[in-house]
């Protein structure tokens, strides 16, 4: 838990924040209202700008914004009009749950579920810290719309945000409108390995040429169509994928089934998920950090491939064009194209020169970008000015 002092914001695992020497929560309510222990830990976000409303700004869809006024009029007993709760999604009206000792409650909007019922009756204004958007990935017709309309009512519950990245906050802005926020970039220096240019550079000519996947083996995560693009690949190259296969095990199974009908069982080692040290290993000895996914709200597996000096081939849908230059240290290629993926990685397994290159370029972009301190600063300030304020929607300011 982070501590600032002088009536700073104290943030616990579960998502509670506090300001001063006030106690803060260590759990968040569930789905049935109950409180289950959160992961959310303020140990995690860069530098950016502040983004009130603009004046007269409105909103689209079927709920409006929760109002920043009404979330923070008092920390006591206070009357609330009859239409403040007229969109609560229960038969009966509920009174203001107070938080005694609390000026702000963050939640992390992953939870968004269990958390849409409640926060309109939190006497506290309410931060959500946004990773990703569900509703910005690929789904059925029907699933879209329910991602969709579920995660904006939640967003329309909430006072101010804390986003992952300038793509999370566009995506959004466009699904529930805008309000206070502030982009807090997580830092990718969870290895923070010890190499040099050197080492990186000499790795460049060693055969063959070794391409890393990291991520659960889900189909959001593009695994699939990398496979479908290696196969396109001549010379000898070798494929790590790294990442757990319990999340779906029915397209895990398919893409093993893929490597094989494609030719690659030879060339494809399925690792599963690892320890920290095993896949810093995997990172040290491959050329390229290969993840296409359909869609990434950032993408920190980019940033940490970068910190060993690794190009990152990665698709131009959502966060990872914040991280990864065009040609310079990474690729950026449209989702679901193996065509793409083929020419990207043949450029640099074939022109040695060029690898070499991107790999110093990769390695610069991580030492460039802020560490955890940085990321936490911006974090913190935030919602410093967001607890100190009456009307976050009119009063917080960059």
């Amino acid at each position: 838990m982070g501590v600032s002092r002088a009536r700073g914001v104290r943030c616990a695992p579960g998502g509670k924040c506090a300001r001063g020497g006030r106690r803060a929560r260590t759990e968040r309510p569930s789905a049935a209202g109950s409180a289950t222990t959160g992961r959310y830990t303020s140990d995690s976000w860069s530098t950016a700008n502040y983004r009130p409303p603009a004046a007269g700004s409105s909103t689209t869809g079927d709920s409006p914004p929760r109002s920043g006024r009404r979330a923070i009029a008092s920390r006591s007993s206070r009357s609330r009009s009859a239409d403040t709760f007229a969109r609560w999604p229960t038969a009966s009206t509920p009174s203001p749950a107070p938080t005694p000792g609390f000026d702000l409650l963050v939640e992390d909007e992953l939870c968004h579920p269990s958390l849409v019922g409640h926060n309109r009756a939190v006497d506290a204004p309410v931060v959500a810290v946004v990773h990703h958007l569900r509703a910005s990935e690929r789904w059925s017709a029907w699933r879209k719309r329910l991602y969709r309309a579920v995660e904006r009512r939640y967003l329309r519950t909430t006072d101010a945000a804390v986003y992952a990245s300038d793509a999370t906050r566009r995506a959004a802005e466009e699904l529930a409108g805008p309000r206070p926020s502030v982009v807090a970039r997580p830092a990718g220096d969870r290895f923070d390995p010890d190499i040099d240019r050197e080492t990186i550079a000499a790795r460049a000519d060693r055969d063959p040429f070794r391409v890393v996947f990291v991520g659960n083996v889900v189909p959001r995560k593009g695994l699939g169509v990398l496979l479908d693009g290696l196969a396109r690949v001549s010379g000898d190259w070798h494929l790590s994928v790294v990442g757990s296969e319990s999340a779906d095990p029915e397209y895990a199974r398919r893409v093993r089934e893929r490597a094989r009908d494609l030719g690659l069982a030879e060339s494809v080692r399925f690792e599963g998920r690892v320890p920290d040290r095993a896949l810093a290993d995997r990172l040290g000895e491959s050329h390229l950090l290969a993840v296409p996914s359909a869609y990434e709200g950032y993408g920190i597996v980019y940033l940490e491939g970068m910190g060993f000096g690794l190009p990152a081939l990665a698709t131009a849908a959502g966060g990872a064009a914040e991280l990864v230059t065009h040609g310079e240290d990474g690729f950026l290629v449209p989702p679901d194209d193996p065509e793409a993926i083929a020419a990207a990685v043949e450029t640099l397994r074939s022109d040695r020169d060029r690898l070499r290159e991107a790999s110093l370029a990769a390695r610069r972009r991580f030492e460039r970008h802020p560490g955890w301190d940085e990321s936490m600063a911006t974090a913190r300030r935030f919602l410093e000015a967001v607890g100190a304020t009456s009307d976050p929607a009119e009063e917080v300011r960059p």
